[in-house]
């Protein structure tokens, strides 16, 4: 791997940084609904590369507005990309003068791109002697490469040089306008040669060399080896036109002339009374404190900094804050059975302490104890390593005698617990038989009930979000990739800080969210009625797992085979030739080029769109987008689940464990992994043979037990609408009872059309649905749809206050609440582009009631758990699906459990209106659905 200079002269594609914040970052907002998102993405971005590297020579080179020499080549040239939206453009401004203000030269040349720009500067320093680090999201940058000149991608963590280019893109620094000139670039518009693609841009210039070369002998395409080599010669003499257009708009420029020669691109002193006026305007409080604290572009620089990375090398949490460190010099290694005592005596008299496992795996049914770190106050931590390979019994404690002292502190109930994922360590220390008692706090979960859509909540987010440190990370000290270590490898000088830092930040982010948590009577209930008593619960049921039929599995992935062929075939004859379902690139081509399929929407890099969303629209009037759309679905049926699930048996316990997640959704519902119980469709007859294989054993039966209607029920009781409250407490079936009000009818005489127009209006306003949502899910007119949502509103004209009030209620404060108190925030509800507000909107109007649903089954999880733990009857909880509960009950005692679970899950919680779960037994979970 290729050296980066000490101090390089440091280019930086500011509009490739635009555009990828803008999209990669939150849409965030100030009070004063200004948005942020992209100058915060920008700025982030910047700061980390020059906290970095500390470079003296920088220029920050954005496009100048207008066209450019390419327009005029070629009209289409970007012609494609939709205009700037509103909320991106007002950030520009301000933007660029915060990079002036951070002492940033900043270049925009008229009728040139920023690439060009940065080419000329960087081939004049490369002249000079100078080497060049440029930073960019660009794949066109490229061809600029050299053993001087080379590429970082701040985002990614991604260092391009000579060799990395070659095997990122298959051809040499020197041959990327050629490659471009081949396959195109829709991300530009460059248009390529048609039918050329990344894998026969390789080939042929790997086999002929370049452009010139393959246009100079047309003839040897033939021989190569690379399907269709046979018949490429036609379109590439067919397209020569194209493809030199093509390379000359792939060209960077590198001749532009600029006034101000690269030496003179020094870094000046940051403006700190303008950095404070725009920080504080914009409301990034931790830079404005920065910036009055005199630590502006204060972080240390890294050995690591000037390492390269592999290509595909992923990215660090958060990499792009920089460090600062916490000291470690209270931590300790506990290493003699009389230190182990003296931790333990002062574990005892705090009553409160963090703590961590350290593991050889991630699977709790698997994992070994590597060691334990635990911390009493911030700074004051220590590892204990009982499973490290290297040292011998006499220089390491006695795992067996270690756990045998911690059994009795790590099951007192009265000394409380902090940690971070608690659920992870309850699950390893339940292998070693130590029930974990005491779980008090989870920094996670604080995290989680403080703001669910703040980031995300492991460790290293939340150090640097609420403490401002960048922890150790686990690949600095094992390594990456296939010769990754595992804990139990990695040597104590490295491993001890490493985990005594785990449970110190616990402690200090303990320290940091619950004051904030417990001033909040409705956070403070959710965290401790809800997310932490949940814990034990959901670690119950991940252990316990789910049996399942391999047989019924294998003989469905066969059948799907089968199926997937036939839609394929079916696909090639609607298409008049064969083409690749799977690939965007080729479907976009039939359909849109081919079959002149009506553009409904765009990509971000303004490609027409394949997505589902507008594949189903189409697919309403056009054959080919609705079979597209089957074999999609059958396709991920057969590779999630009908081929993984086997695989994923455990050969232990011969069941399927997946893993629950407590934050991850913004609404506080439940997610699930390996595999998602969430995503198998219950709709439609594949989705049920997958649940057929969700088996009992022998003696037993599966039960499932679902709230109906539990998100009307909700509404009714948030609406206080006294129609709606009235049908429920009758009993009605609410979509007939909905039915006769706004159609006038009498419950009698609903027709079953009128009833599903009804269930879709009712579903549809509680997601915030517009009335032309709904005149395309009931495929009537827009002006229909409309007159049924009034006649709706006149007949339940509490919904419609509940909606406004929640509208407004969003806008005052900033989220909304469940009826426990938990809050819902909506960081686009003050955007300034129109489509996010009112997205954020409709999330506002259905948070509530979501959050609440998901609110009520896990009490009721945690009530049925308690019933488990007391009574010990012939009664397993397996599964949680949205508001279905599903469990494994001894054949003998089904009626009887039934009858107790549905008792306690319908008085779990009082609403104004009863709440009602359905059973169902049978020997599968599809039959008992």
């Amino acid at each position: 791997m290729a050296h980066i200079a000490d101090n390089p002269l440091i280019l930086v594609d500011g509009s490739s940084y635009l555009y990828r914040a803008y999209h990669a970052f939150p849409p965030l907002t100030n009070s004063a609904g200004e948005p942020t998102g992209a100058m915060y993405g920008v700025l982030n971005m910047l700061r980390s590369l020059l906290t970095q590297y500390r470079p003296s020579h920088v220029a920050v080179v954005f496009d100048a507005k207008g066209k450019t020499f390419r327009d005029e080549l070629f009209e289409h040239y970007k012609s494609h990309r939709p205009p700037m939206p509103d909320d991106l453009r007002s950030q520009i401004e301000p933007l660029h003068n915060m990079v002036k203000a951070m002492g940033l030269p900043l270049l925009a040349i008229s009728g040139v791109e920023a690439d060009d720009v940065i080419g000329t500067l960087a081939l004049e320093a490369e002249r000079a002697g100078r080497e060049v680090l440029i930073s960019t999201g660009d794949k066109d940058m490229a061809q600029l490469v050299t053993p001087m000149i080379t590429l970082i991608n701040t985002m990614s963590n991604t260092i391009l040089g000579p060799e990395e280019v070659k095997v990122k893109f298959g051809v040499p620094p020197e041959r990327i306008i050629d490659y471009l000139a081949l396959m195109g670039d829709s991300s530009d518009n460059i248009p390529g040669v048609p039918g050329v693609g990344e894998k026969t841009a390789q080939a042929l210039l790997q086999g002929m060399g370049s452009l010139d070369n393959i246009y100079g002998d047309l003839n040897g395409v033939a021989e190569l080896a690379f399907r269709g080599a046979k018949t490429m010669a036609p379109k590439l003499e067919q397209n020569k036109e194209l493809a030199y257009l093509s390379y000359q708009l792939a060209t960077i420029k590198t001749d532009v002339p600029l006034d101000l020669p690269f030496d003179r691109l020094t870094v000046s002193e940051p403006d700190a009374d303008e950095l404070r006026q725009l920080f504080k305007k914009y409301e990034f409080k931790r830079w404005l404190a920065d910036v009055e604290d005199g630590k502006w572009l204060q972080g240390r620089k890294t050995p690591a900094a000037a390492l390269r990375t592999p290509f595909n090398a992923p990215a660090a949490p958060d990499a792009d804050v920089p460090a600062e460190q916490l000291s470690q010099a209270g931590y300790q290694i506990i290493e003699t059975m009389a230190s182990l005592e003296q931790w333990l005596d002062k574990i005892k008299q705090a009553g409160l302490f963090a703590f961590d496992t350290e593991t050889d795996s991630l699977d709790t049914l698997t994992a070994n104890l590597v060691g334990l770190s635990f911390a009493t106050a911030p700074g004051d931590a220590a590892y204990l390593p009982v499973g490290h390979d290297y040292l011998d019994a006499p220089d390491q404690l006695n795992l067996d005698e270690v756990l045998a002292r911690l059994k009795p502190l790590l099951e007192d109930p009265r000394l409380r617990k902090v940690g971070q994922n608690l659920k992870f360590d309850r699950g390893v220390l339940k292998r070693y038989d130590i029930e974990l008692a005491g779980i008090a706090f989870d920094t996670m979960l604080e995290s989680y009930v403080l703001n669910s859509v703040s980031g995300r909540h492991d460790m290293d987010s939340l150090a640097d979000r609420y403490l401002q440190h960048t922890t150790v990370g686990f690949e600095d000290i094992a390594g990456k990739g296939k010769n990754q270590l595992t804990f139990n490898q990695i040597a104590m000088e490295q491993a001890a800080p490493y985990a005594a830092e785990d449970a110190d930040v616990t402690w200090r982010l303990h320290e940091k969210l619950w004051p904030q948590i417990e001033q909040d009577k409705g956070l403070k209930k959710v965290f401790e009625e809800i997310e932490m008593p949940l814990v034990p619960v959901l670690s119950r049921v991940e252990r316990t797992g789910v049996l399942i039929d391999e047989n019924i599995l294998a003989a469905h992935s066969v059948e799907l085979t089968k199926r997937l062929g036939e839609l394929e075939n079916e696909a090639h004859i609607l298409a008049g030739e064969p083409f690749n379902l799977s690939s965007t690139k080729q479907l976009q081509a039939i359909l849109y080029d081919k079959q002149k399929l009506p553009i409904l929407k765009k990509t971000p890099g303004g490609a027409p769109s394949t997505g589902e969303e507008v594949l189903a629209e189409l697919a309403l009037d056009y054959p080919l987008p609705k079979l597209i759309l089957e074999h999609r679905g059958l396709a991920k049926l057969k590779s999630t689940y009908t081929d993984k699930l086997p695989l994923m048996i455990n050969p232990l316990t011969k069941r399927v464990h997946t893993s629950y997640h407590q934050a991850i959704t913004a609404t506080g519902r439940l997610s699930s992994s390996d595999p998602n119980l969430q995503n198998i469709p219950v709709r439609n007859d594949e989705g049920r043979r997958i649940r057929q294989a969700f088996i009992a054993p022998e003696g037993s039966v599966i039960v499932a037990a679902d709230y109906s209607q539990i998100e009307l029920r909700i509404m009714a009781h948030l609406s206080r609408d006294a129609g709606l409250l009235k049908a429920f407490a009758e009993g009605k079936d609410i979509h007939r009872a909905t039915a006769a009000e706004v159609f006038g009818q009498s419950l009698e005489k609903v027709t079953q059309e009128q009833r599903r127009s009804a269930k879709a209006i009712n579903f549809g306003l509680i997601y915030g649905m517009s009335a032309f949502g709904l005149a395309r899910q009931l495929s009537v007119p827009r002006s229909e749809a409309q007159k049924y949502m009034n006649l709706y509103f006149e007949r339940y004209p509490g919904v419609l206050a509940y909606m406004e009030r929640t509208r407004k209620q969003a806008n005052e404060q900033g989220y909304v609440s469940t009826l426990d108190g938990r809050r819902l925030y909506l960081p686009d509800i003050h955007s300034r582009n129109g489509a996010r507000k009112k997205g954020a909107e409709r999330a506002a109007i259905n948070a509530p009631m979501q959050g609440t649903a998901a609110d009520i089954i896990k009490r009721a999880m945690i009530s049925i758990d308690a019933w488990l733990q007391k009574e010990q009857p012939p009664v397993r909880m397996i599964m949680q699906v949205h508001d279905e509960l599903v469990f494994e009950i001894q054949r003998d005692a089904a009626e009887s459990a039934s009858a107790h679970i549905k008792s306690l899950m319908e008085g779990c919680y009082a609403l104004d209106v009863p709440l009602q779960v359905d059973v169902g037994l049978g020997e599968n979970w599809d039959q008992a659905h």
